[in-house]
């Protein structure tokens, strides 16, 4: 056994809920059995000047000092059983030896220690033996306390240390606490000295508890205890992050503002796809406020707004789901050579309703799987994030399909522009086909890094610089809706670049016979085929003489 602790899989997960980790306030229910097998560990990061406060930690004897043997089975004959009760016999204790009393005291073992930097980007997890916490042999042996087999190993001399942690005076650079557990009587004790302060440089510190003399007593431990970092409660690596959701607040009110103030100012002018980049900045606006005000709280009293967190991250996937829909509508000509979509508006709502519910289904479960930790075992935790993945899968799938059919619909529209010779509209066009692009480029190129970053096992990005990765992605978005915002900004010639039927310059003489159709030459008579909204033959609704209703002469308008 090489791997000295259990490491989660490192994967895409980082790309979605980078700011989505364990309150510094945190509670704590458990029990920790008496064996040398397994400890108890709890990390967080830390700028310093920090500390770990287990005040209020209380640990507990849930019995007098007499063991029931939890792992008797059922070869043990209820004959034998009834008799030794019957006869008064002492209970049998934890090793299955009768009438033997626990003689003298055990101890629980508290130790808090930083992690080396490279520990955070191994794959194969954090050697702690190197850090003097536990011990191996070059047979890959582990043990992380002193009981017999270890003294066999010569990890330990089983004198003083036996039935306590693993610890190398030479190697171990962190703090310790100890509580000494009474062989028998009911007992309550808090933590001496509970606060611990950490000041061997800004990183990820690691508590362990480890209660490892088998023949001990069970302790119920309850209550809570809390990381500090030098500027508060918040996980010191999501600082950053804080100051960005701020900046990023910031930006949206100053859009918000600029755009509704356009939009009052030239009201007679508003066409529907303004409305709704309102409605979108309107919700960007009330999603970093719900962010920041979460990490405000988190960092003042190290405790989560849960209303903020969850009502922003359902808001931030609506308004993500809303873009993508109002930019393939865009895309494929509604409101401005089409005015309605037919049946492919039926597939849009499918498409962006499938990736609202995927997306809220990943970030939630993230969430759970991470803040709920003392409710879920590793094998649970596994389970949660194997299903983030999937999910993870499924919304790339989705934005993939997303990006495809903007820029099909894109090169569509423009082409029947073009064909129009609609010039005004398919500048607008050729200049959102442009951003698209670039967004399109950029999330290859961001996603790549990431990726190395990920499972580099020096990595690019150290642990406090994380946060980058998913403020590149709001960045991304936030260069796209600000965009988009710009090209279609209320001004008085808005109405200009709505859906309007506008002539095609095709030379010749035309006769206009009636309001409903056109009449062309007898050389041009199938030109106007070319000429047609793209995907309107899916929904056409046409007249008898094979010209589209919808498109009135007198609704013309000059370019």
């Amino acid at each position: 056994m090489t791997q000295t602790r259990l490491t989660l899989p490192k994967t895409l997960l980082l790309f979605v809920v980078a700011a989505v980790v364990q309150a510094e306030n945190r509670s704590f229910s458990g029990i920790l059995t008496p064996s040398p097998m397994y400890i108890h560990y709890s990390e967080g990061y830390l700028v310093v000047p920090g500390s770990l406060d287990l005040s209020g930690l209380l640990f507990s004897t849930s019995d007098d000092g007499y063991y029931q043997k939890k792992n008797r089975t059922e070869n043990i004959t209820t004959t034998s059983t009834s008799s030794s009760s019957s006869s008064g016999d002492d209970l049998v204790n934890d090793d299955g030896k009768p009438n033997r009393q626990l003689q003298g005291s055990s101890k629980i073992d508290i130790v808090v220690f930083r992690e080396a930097d490279d520990c955070h980007h191994s794959t194969s997890g954090c050697d702690w033996t190197k850090l003097g916490v536990g011990a191996s042999d070059s047979y890959g042996n582990l043990r992380w306390c002193c009981a017999n087999d270890a003294i066999q190993l010569n990890m330990c001399t089983g004198k003083n240390d036996y039935g306590r942690l693993i610890l190398n005076a030479s190697l171990f650079k962190g703090s310790t606490r100890s509580i000494t557990i009474d062989a028998n009587g009911k007992q309550e004790i808090h933590v001496s000295s509970p606060l611990l302060s950490v000041d061997e440089g800004s990183g990820n510190y690691v508590m362990v508890m480890a209660n490892c003399n088998d023949e001990g007593r069970t302790v119920d431990v309850a209550g809570w205890y809390s990381w500090k970092s030098k500027g508060g409660y918040l996980p010191g690596d999501l600082f950053g992050a804080m100051y960005f959701y701020i900046f990023l607040a910031l930006v949206y009110v100053v859009l918000l503002t600029w755009y509704g103030i356009c939009m009052a100012i030239y009201k007679e002018a508003t066409i529907p796809i303004q409305k709704w980049i309102f409605v979108t900045l309107l919700m960007g606006v009330v999603e970093m406020f719900c962010k920041v005000g979460d990490f405000l709280l988190w960092n003042s009293n190290g405790t989560r707004f849960w209303f903020a967190l969850y009502f922003g991250v359902v808001l931030g996937i609506a308004k993500q789901a809303l873009s993508r829909v109002l930019v393939l509508m865009v895309s494929l000509g509604w409101g401005v050579v089409r005015d309605t979509l037919g049946d492919q508006m039926n597939k849009i709502i499918f498409l962006g309703s499938f990736f609202f519910a995927a997306a809220t289904a990943r970030d939630i479960i993230s969430i759970i799987s991470v803040v709920d930790m003392k409710t879920i075992s590793i094998d649970g935790e596994e389970e949660l994030i194997g299903i983030v993945e999937i999910l993870t899968l499924i919304i790339a799938i989705i934005d993939v399909t997303f990006y495809m059919w903007i820029l099909d619909a894109l090169n569509g529209t423009m082409q029947y522009l073009e064909n129009m010779s609609q010039h005004n509209k398919l500048r607008r066009y050729l200049r959102l086909r442009l951003i698209l692009l670039l967004s399109i480029l950029f999330a290859i190129v961001w996603g790549v890094f990431g990726l190395v970053d990920t499972f580099l096992d020096e990595g690019i990005l150290t642990q406090d610089s994380e946060w980058a990765i998913r403020a590149a992605w709001e960045l991304n978005y936030l260069v796209v809706l600000v965009s988009v915002a710009v090209l279609w900004r209320p001004n008085p010639a808005a109405k200009d670049y709505a859906f309007v039927m506008e002539l095609p310059s095709v030379g010749g003489d035309v006769e206009f016979t009636t309001n409903d159709g056109v009449e062309h030459p007898d050389n041009e008579e199938n030109i106007h085929d070319d000429l047609r909204p793209p995907s309107a033959a899916d929904d056409d609704d046409e007249n008898g003489d094979g010209h589209d209703s919808k498109f009135k002469i007198d609704d013309a308008v000059p370019t």
